[in-house]
């Protein structure tokens, strides 16, 4: 999936949308970011040596285990995180580098999901952890109607 693509699933928007390509494939979230340099997250962390921070690197994640969600529980609701355990920072990842993340669904107790998920560039470990998410009903006064949640061509479950 492109860009495109992963907006008429993902919530996310502008600068905080992490990911630049997403596919599932035998129940295995595969998602891809580069690192270009000029994100919002590199300023000052840290002048001279920028470092994507750890909780972005969670993000990314987090954005990748959202399309393991099942589609026909997900319309009209908005994917939270409820909790991040297990996290283990291995190595940095820098500008320039791209990082491919691999997340599966653990288990689920509706609205209740929860993910496994790695981070690397190339063949180096750099972020491992487990997230739990729930959906939210979009009720608010920010509900878009017309923004439903669909994959085309994705099994959803």
């Amino acid at each position: 999936m492109n860009k495109e693509e992963i907006t008429s699933i993902l919530p996310h928007r502008g600068k905080m949308l992490l990911i630049d390509e997403l596919a599932v494939e035998g129940g295995i979230a595969r998602g891809r970011y580069s690192v270009r340099g000029d994100e919002w997250f590199l300023d000052g962390h840290f002048p001279g040596n920028p470092v994507v921070p750890g909780v972005i690197l969670c993000e990314i994640l987090a954005q990748s285990a959202c399309l393991l969600l099942p589609v026909d529980t997900t319309r009209g609701t908005t994917p939270y995180i409820t909790g991040i355990t297990s996290a283990r920072f291995k190595a940095s990842v820098k500008p320039g580098e791209t990082v491919e993340t691999e997340c599966s669904m653990t288990r689920s107790k509706p609205p209740f999901y929860f993910t496994a998920g790695k981070l690397s560039v190339g063949e180096k470990l750099c972020v491992k952890a487990e997230f739990s998410f729930i959906l939210v009903r979009n009720d608010g006064p920010d509900h878009d109607p017309t923004r439903e949640r669909t994959v085309k061509g994705v099994a959803t479950s």
